[in-house]
């Protein structure tokens, strides 16, 4: 390796002498790079990418489903459903502000719940990921693997957490805070009834967040050397 460098450099050295000497050190820290990458053998490349995708899906699956995993973080919290937000303002104007909360909390409570069955899955569909995946996703978007993922773990995740979602439903009690709500707004005299599938909301609803979080630390390992936790990662992510 330092031979080559040094063949490197002298080339540039005698082919570019009016160029400053931080031009050099730039142009020769590319040329490294370029034969660092040369030398990771593909099965290396395929092992990094898995690894981050492990790494990405791991912390993202443990930050979910600590307390408060998606009821505290504004890019992945559950809101009432789109599709009752006027039965939402509705409520709250007749005094049931604190009823609304109560359901919006129990809502992501229960996304926290069911994320803890979220790893296992993510990490069975990284290690069937293949080397043409790998080099695709190497070469593509900063979600590039995320989208891999999402494409590969989509329907097994529903599958797997519907009846997960229903579960910490019941456990935190979704269905109680609903239907006191829905009660109260379909009493009320000139409103349509609504009435929303919650447990496919939720789950719906939970997968995107998880996929929200891996897809922001997929970007940070991309372009954050201090994410890089080892040293395949440093070299695969240069």
């Amino acid at each position: 390796m330092k031979i080559i460098l040094s063949v490197v450099l002298s080339v540039l050295v005698s082919s570019a002498s009016a160029q400053s000497w931080k031009e050099l050190k730039i142009a020769a820290t590319k040329a490294k790079e370029v034969i660092t990458t040369k030398e990771l053998s593909k099965p290396e490349i395929a092992s990094g990418l898995k690894e981050a995708l492990e790494v990405g899906a791991s912390n993202s699956s443990e930050l979910a489903s600590e307390k408060g995993g998606f009821n505290n973080n504004n890019l992945i919290r559950i809101p009432f459903p789109a599709e009752a937000e006027k039965m939402k303002s509705t409520l709250i104007n007749v005094g049931l502000k604190l009823q609304v909360k109560q359901f919006e909390e129990s809502l992501n409570s229960a996304a926290e719940e069911a994320s803890k069955f979220a790893k296992e899955i993510f990490i069975t569909a990284v290690k069937n990921m293949t080397i043409t995946d790998a080099f695709k996703i190497l070469k593509g978007e900063d979600n590039a693997a995320t989208i891999y993922l999402k494409k590969q773990t989509s329907k097994e995740l529903y599958k797997k957490f519907k009846p997960v979602v229903k579960k910490a439903i019941e456990k935190v009690h979704v269905t109680k805070y609903w239907d006191q709500l829905s009660g109260r707004y379909n009493a009320l005299p000139m409103t349509n009834k609504v009435n929303p599938d919650i447990e496919d909301y939720v789950t719906n609803k939970t997968i995107d967040g998880l996929f929200g979080l891996i897809a922001k630390e997929e970007k940070n390992i991309r372009n954050n050397p201090d994410a890089r936790v080892s040293e395949l990662l440093q070299k695969v992510f240069k």
